[in-house]
């Protein structure tokens, strides 16, 4: 389905004729406060209760809307036994498959763009990002995590309290905020609770590691109706366990064969390197193979002919042969490698605490006071691969294996055995690469505390609807640096002294002062960086009937104003930088972010909207709103929407939205801190005298050039802005069955992104000449890699949900639910000037949303009596794989290379019974049959997995669950 909706002119008339029209209305209201309340509208009112549903301010009876609206009840997210907000986002189609999980966030990270990956699970619908899904807790707006400063972390939910999810599938600019462009996602919680409720949660694998266990109490007391007020309070505790690499054997990157093989020669068991023959080493420029006279500069002892093997250097089976062949690097033919990928977390270990409180008080029959509290304590714990120790600047020849060393003499053996001693240097020390597997691994621990308080009114004032609150949250995070990380001085001196031996078999351990040494030069416990994210809010609105009406029924309005303060801190180490004197010194490797310290920036925000009901026609309804927001340094956006809803039967209706969304800046993207790194390549050439910059010493003017690259923020960059479309249609021709089918695009102009290419800068030289920046005498100093407002993207899709509903067949009532996601058109460009890349649609892509063509899930559920089951098979479509370096090169294709990847599905099965009086049991078993993520060669320097995609599948396995839900009272 193809369908173009005209669009709106964005004018400020709707919105000004709305206001005015509010004038009559408002007056209205003030003089209703003193009227009696009859016993007839209180009969109304209890009849007849309204309801607001997410992506409409204006409280209806008949809440059938002409947005498509996905709701998931706490029934059915314990059913499938899901624990967390996490988990429930990779359960929706509607959710993009992106690096929003903490299985894909496990490597290490630098730089604003990926240092919130430590511990944040992010929503993003639509596949339009994190940033831009727009995430809220009983309707109102939380505090972006401290680190990122502009995405929800859905750890900080209270998970356990959670009452039901609502999902708009549509852009909700112009009623909750411009920045909605991917959808809305409202986690609802109760309003009020009596009683005192237990519950315990346990999801634990069969095969061992990344069990999840959850506690809850539930208490609450107070009657509205007869002592006028309801308080309760959730308090939950949950813990996630550490799921490490190996222990799944589909976690292997050693499958060459396939063409997946990790690409890196430092290994437990050293490799020994070449270093220039200026510097003295055992190996000099390398060796001589006698067997076809190569010169070979990457040369493991145990990988030589008549050796014990690669794979005898590793205990756990991380160690293997280097594919020289699939990587081109004929040198390396004797090489070991690392599973690197293997060797990192699947799961990070995440434990939380969380606590949601509300009070309720009624001040009347018809108003209501409310407070309420949310606080978090999160707790990730990253773990990575170890140190690998490469010979180089850092590492330089006072750091090579001594003479002295206990393994030199079994290297030289070893090495002379084949090469000759002719060859060797003996006496000079040993360059090598080494995975310092007596390091540790790596650990990155990431403590966020947040809350939000909120004092609210709500009511009615006559027969309009009133809501008005004032709210401050916020999020802190501190990351620190646990074991694995060593300051750099220290650990040269180690390393040059001898002690530690890099030439160590399993089952053989360090000396006990090699290890003292190295606890010596530890940073464990160091921080890293910490930064706080702050909103202040005041939000109100009204919403009733106008008192006149059209054919269809009574015109109804919401109206409201929605101010925002948002403030962000971000503070690095200073110390971490270590001696100015020497640029090696410091902590190896930690990912410090001192560049980019933002001390106390804020922003307000100031908005009105307006949401007007047209009751066309009995079967005909629009509904058109507008919003205005002031952006605090971007002046003033307007946002229209408009959406109908055809009803020409009672069994069939027609729905369509049309709306504009509106993103400014995030403060990281303004305030980046800028940096200058060397372009280390031969092979570019300014593109103003060489056409394509290609460089050639034998062409006059394409000389090679080496210029700073600058990265950083802008604080001149312009807001995104974005046009989202919908049309669907709603079939019910009985009461047991309805189905939906919803088209929908997204288009995005403008996006903001960092680090634009070399290449299209180049290739678009005349549009990009600013960003080559040069000295008097016009040579190129500098490229200008900062953030800039690129050209943009273009999504299509179309959603479907049926409903089958059966009773009393088989001694039973059977549900049978499919809901999908077929996404059709996924483009990309550089540029606005430039075309829309090919469909992306089915192909892999980095780093974002994966778009894979059709998503599923298929529920079955029988009821009879107490007992509940149900049957849930989830289905992630297959896509074109990313080609190996050799293939994508056409040097070598591996002989069991497959370009597909396979789609991937899964069965959970679940058992309720509800006959206790007091005692609620449900036991499941997710992955029902077992089901492996399908196999994938993507490169591990770039995406996490080990031969597997965390952006599509679980790698936990099959595994168990129990609910208990215990009510005292």
């Amino acid at each position: 389905m193809s369908v173009e909706v005209s669009c709106l002119p964005r004018c400020s008339t709707l919105t000004l004729a709305l206001l005015a029209w509010l004038c009559t209305p408002l007056v209205a209201l003030a003089q209703a406060t003193s009227e009696p309340v009859t016993e007839a509208s209180q009969a109304t009112t209890q009849e007849l209760d309204k309801v607001s549903v997410t992506g409409s301010r204006i409280k209806r009876t008949d809440i059938e809307t002409a947005l498509p609206i996905t709701v998931i009840g706490k029934a059915e997210i314990d059913a499938q036994g899901i624990s967390s907000a996490e988990q429930l986002m990779s359960y929706l189609n509607v959710s993009g498959n992106g690096s929003d999980n903490l299985a894909s966030n496990v490597g290490i990270v630098t730089g604003v763009d990926q240092r919130g990956n430590n511990g944040v699970s992010g929503a993003n619908l639509r596949g339009q990002g994190a940033d831009a899904t727009l995430v809220l807790l009983n309707g109102r707006r939380v505090a972006a995590h401290g680190l990122k400063g502009r995405v929800v972390d859905l750890n900080s939910i209270p998970f356990a309290a959670i009452e039901r999810v609502e999902v708009l599938r549509d852009g909700a600019s112009a009623i909750y905020g411009t920045d909605a462009i991917g959808g809305v996602i409202n986690f609802i919680t109760r309003s009020d609770y009596r009683g005192l409720t237990l519950s315990a949660f346990t999801d634990t694998t069969e095969e061992g590691g990344g069990n999840i266990h959850r506690g809850n109490l539930l208490v609450g007391g107070g009657d509205l109706d007869t002592d006028g007020w309801n308080a309760f309070a959730s308090f939950s505790y949950k813990k996630s366990e550490i799921l490490r690499g190996n222990d799944r054997d589909f976690s292997n990157a050693f499958q060459p064969e396939r063409g997946l093989s990790p690409d890196t020669r430092g290994t437990p068991y050293a490799t020994v390197a070449n270093r220039p023959a200026s510097t003295p080493t055992l190996i000099g420029n390398g060796l001589i193979d006698p067997a076809d006279r190569s010169t070979q500069q990457y040369i493991n002892p145990l990988d030589l002919p008549g050796a014990a093997g690669c794979e005898s250097g590793s205990g756990n089976g991380l160690m293997g042969p280097y594919d020289h062949v699939l990587w081109g690097v004929a040198s390396a033919r004797y090489a070991c490698a690392y599973d690197y990928p293997a060797a990192a977390v699947m799961q990070q270990p995440v434990e939380s605490k969380d606590i949601i409180g509300r009070a309720t008080f009624r001040i009347s029959d018809r108003h209501r006071m409310f407070v309420e509290f949310t606080g978090s304590e999160v707790d990730v714990e990253k773990t990575f691969e170890p140190y690998q120790i490469s010979p180089g600047t850092v590492f330089n020849a006072s750091t090579f294996y001594p003479r002295t060393g206990a393994a030199y003499d079994e290297v030289y053996d070893a090495l002379a055995a084949y090469f000759g001693a002719g060859q060797l240097n003996y006496g000079a020390p040993i360059a090598y690469r080494w995975r310092c597997t007596a390091c540790g691994q790596r650990q990155i621990a990431t403590n966020t505390k947040s809350y939000r308080i909120l004092l609210g009114f709500e009511g009615q004032i006559g027969s309009w609807d009133y809501n008005a609150g004032i709210s401050r949250a916020s999020s802190k995070s501190t990351s620190t640096l646990g074991g694995g990380y060593y300051d750099t001085a220290k650990l040269r001196q180690v390393l040059g002294s001898g002690l530690l031996n890099p030439f160590l078999l399993p089952g053989q351990a360090q000396t006990p002062e090699a290890m003292a040494a190295l606890a010596d030069a530890s940073a464990d416990g160091t921080d890293l960086y910490g930064g706080e994210s702050i909103m202040t809010s005041i939000d109100a609105s009204v919403s009733g009937g106008l008192g006149f009406s059209l054919p269809g029924g009574e015109v109804q309005l919401a109206t409201g104003i929605d101010l925002r303060r948002e403030e962000y801190d971000f503070g690095g180490n200073q110390p971490g930088e270590g001696d100015p004197d020497d640029p090696f010194d410091g902590i190896y490797l930690a990912p410090f972010d001192n560049g980019n310290i933002l001390r106390n920036v804020s922003r307000d925000t100031k908005a009105v909207y307006a949401e007007l009901y047209l009751p066309l026609l009995d079967t005909l309804e629009l509904t058109l709103a507008e919003r205005y927001d002031h952006y605090e340094g971007f002046g003033g956006t307007e946002n229209p929407k408009v959406s109908f809803k055809y009803q020409p039967l009672d069994g069939l209706a027609f729905r369509g939205a049309y709306s504009t969304g509106f993103k400014v800046p995030t403060f990281n993207q303004l305030f980046y801190g800028e940096a200058l790194s060397p372009y280390t390549g031969l092979d570019l050439a300014d593109p103003a005298t060489c056409p394509g910059g290609v460089a050639s010493p034998t062409v006059p003017g394409c000389e090679s050039i080496q210029p700073d690259l600058l990265t950083g923020g802008k604080q001149d960059l312009d807001p995104e802005e974005s046009r989202q479309k919908s049309l669907g249609v709603v079939i019910a021709p009985v009461d047991w069955f309805n189905m939906s089918v919803d088209w929908w695009e997204i288009k995005r102009e403008k996006t903001i992104r960092s680090g634009i290419s070399i290449d299209t800068l180049v290739d678009n030289y005349d549009t990009f000449a600013s960003n080559f920046i040069r000295d008097g005498n016009g040579n190129i100093t500098a490229i200008d890699q900062r953030y800039i407002n690129s050209g943009g993207s273009l999504m299509r899709g179309i959603e479907t949900d049926i409903n089958l509903t059966l009773d009393d067949v088989l001694g039973g009532d059977w549900r049978v639910h499919l809901n999908g996601s077929y996404l059709d058109t996924y483009r990309t460009k550089d540029l606005g000037t430039l075309p829309y890349t090919d469909n992306l649609v089915g192909e892999y892509v980095r780093y974002y949303s994966l778009p894979i063509r059709w998503k599923h899930t298929l529920g079955v559920s029988y009821l009879r009596g107490n007992w509940t089951q149900s049957l849930t098979q989830i289905y992630r479509g297959g896509y074109k794989d990313e080609e190996p370096v050799s293939v994508r090169n056409g040097t070598f294709i591996p002989s069991n290379w497959d370009p597909d990847v396979s789609s991937y599905t899964t069965y959970n099965y679940s058992v309720s019974y509800k006959g206790l009086d007091k005692l609620g049991i449900t036991l499941g078993i997710k992955n029902l049959l077992d089901e492996d993520p399908p196999f994938t060669a993507h490169m591990n320097d770039y995406a996490a997995g080990a031969g597997w995609e965390p952006r599509v599948a679980d790698p936990r396995g099959r595994a168990y669950t129990l609910a208990l839900e215990y009510k005292f009272y």
